[in-house]
């Protein structure tokens, strides 16, 4: 029978969930008491009395994020130069303006390193009234921000790039899904865009020049990988529903703009001589995992690793099998090997990101939720004011390590606690019977995702015969919302 408590609510049951597993995992999930001192003496978030030399509040920038997403990181605009060439330029919320180094709040920041996001809660790495307020570039408050300056040839060809301080004002806050079906023309055009004279017209350059930058990094092999992330619909604190959380158009323009403002910010600091925190995903050391499960799909790949051969398996299996191609990614990612963070001096050959297909790639766009961006900005003012970088080479390289082994932690957490929600969800389904695809099969066990909702189990009995991407039919015969686990039988 199902492992629940039935008088307490969904949502309480996993945010308790999530505060164990981040406390077995080190986490601190609470911010201690000299943190909240400093917290309290911050009371606004107006632009400093030294106000930045270029004033661009005048622009229309917009933020699109999830829906419900109230830790606005960045704002994007693009402006057409008369030449046929575009700017785009990617604001960076000043975090670092209210989270000096060395604080209390910084030295909580820097033990968690991320925010961590479960279903039921979010673990902020900065305090609330910081990083969905003050640090926050909310929609029509005046902010400081670093701008990632970057020029455009009409194909798309990367020019020029700088990187300035500047004071800037989101226009407009809009989620992806609207945006996308605007953009696809299968939805209205959102009502924060209808409201500013010219906002249509330069986000549609932004999606333009958005799918460029992807159609030319995946000449060079950036990987399309499409995995299915399963999302928890709460009505109020009752668990209702398991939503698939698919990319779309203009989750991949922010992405593009993100990638590329990632690599100006790693180049800026390798051409002023500073050392940079480098996001890497090094040659995948299981190369021939990958090319024998390509040649049981009748593909074969080269014998050393090669991106674009990899990504040409990837669009032809994606085309054949649209409904096992999440299960195909996922398998592809796990063989790719995890991504890390590298202290790099200046000068020197990064390794480079291999899924991505870019050699320069630092994380700077996220200062609000992730610790290395907040290193990266630093390391810019620094470059911006001329000033030696505020990390010695050593601790960067120590930061790079702690940041990594964090980063895989809080994937950790998130994932048990998906797989929580997702037992809750099912345990008062226990017999029900679900159609779903096997995504593994070895000697450890056979599971299978079910599509509706997307939840993933193991087969416990008449798993016999059963191979990954086999189409199969299943009862539930159990669930443990404490393990996450989810218990099928073939039916």
């Amino acid at each position: 029978m199902p492992h629940t408590h039935p008088t307490r609510s969904h949502r309480k049951t996993l945010q308790d969930l999530a505060r164990r597993a981040m406390i077995d995992r080190g986490f601190e999930p609470d911010f201690p008491g000299r943190e909240l001192a400093e917290l309290a003496a911050i009371h606004d978030a107006a632009l400093p009395a030294v106000p930045p030399a270029r004033d661009l509040r005048a622009l229309l920038w917009c933020s699109i994020d999830n829906d419900e997403t109230r830790d606005i990181d960045q704002l994007t605009v693009s402006v057409p130069q008369d030449d046929g060439r575009v700017r785009l330029l990617v604001a960076i919320a000043d975090v670092d303006s209210l989270v000096p180094k060395g604080s209390a709040i910084d030295d909580h920041a820097r033990r968690n390193t991320t925010s961590i996001y479960t279903p039921a809660e979010v673990f902020w790495m900065l305090p609330e009234k910081l990083s969905a307020g003050f640090t926050s570039l909310s929609d029509h408050d005046d902010r400081s921000a670093i701008v990632i300056d970057m020029a455009f040839d009409a194909d798309g060809t990367r020019g020029d790039a700088t990187i300035y301080l500047a004071a800037v004002r989101n226009r407009a806050k809009l989620a992806y899904h609207s945006v996308s079906a605007w953009l696809d023309g299968q939805g209205p055009m959102p009502d924060p865009v209808a409201a500013e004279p010219g906002m249509a017209d330069q986000l549609r350059v932004q999606d333009r020049l958005a799918q460029q930058l992807r159609a030319r990094r995946r000449e060079h092999g950036a990987l399309d990988l499409r995995t299915i992330e399963a999302k928890a619909v709460f009505d109020g604190d009752a668990l209702r529903d398991m939503a698939v959380d698919l990319r779309n158009r203009a989750r991949d323009l922010i992405e593009d703009a993100m990638i590329a403002a990632n690599g100006a910010s790693a180049r800026f600091l390798d051409a002023h001589g500073l050392p940079s925190l480098r996001r890497v995903v090094r040659s995948p050391e299981r190369w021939e995992r990958i090319v024998e499960l390509a040649g049981q799909l009748g593909t074969t790949l080269p014998v050393d690793p090669d991106a674009a051969a990899l990504e040409g398996f990837l669009t032809e299996r994606r085309r054949a099998d649209p409904t096992g191609f999440p299960d195909l990614s996922q398998t592809v990612v796990k063989l790719l090997g995890p991504g890390e963070y590298v202290a790099e001096r200046p000068g020197t050959q990064p390794p480079g990101h291999f899924s991505l297909a870019v050699r320069d790639y630092t994380h700077s766009t996220a200062p609000n939720r992730r610790y290395p961006d907040l290193i990266t900005q630093r390391l810019l003012k620094a470059a911006l004011n001329g000033r030696q970088a505020p990390y010695a080479f050593d601790e960067l390289q120590e930061l790079a390590r702690h940041c990594t082994d964090r980063e895989d932690a809080a994937n950790r957490v998130e994932r048990q606690v998906r797989k929580s929600a997702a037992a809750l969800l099912l345990s008062s389904r226990v017999g029900e019977r679900f159609d779903g695809i096997v995504t593994g099969a070895s000697e450890k066990g056979t599971w299978v995702r079910i599509f509706h909702p997307p939840a993933e189990g193991k087969v416990v009995s008449g798993e016999e015969g059963l191979d990954v991407g086999d189409r199969v039919r299943v009862r539930l015969v159990d669930t443990d919302v404490e393990r996450g686990f989810i218990d099928f039988v073939r039916a």
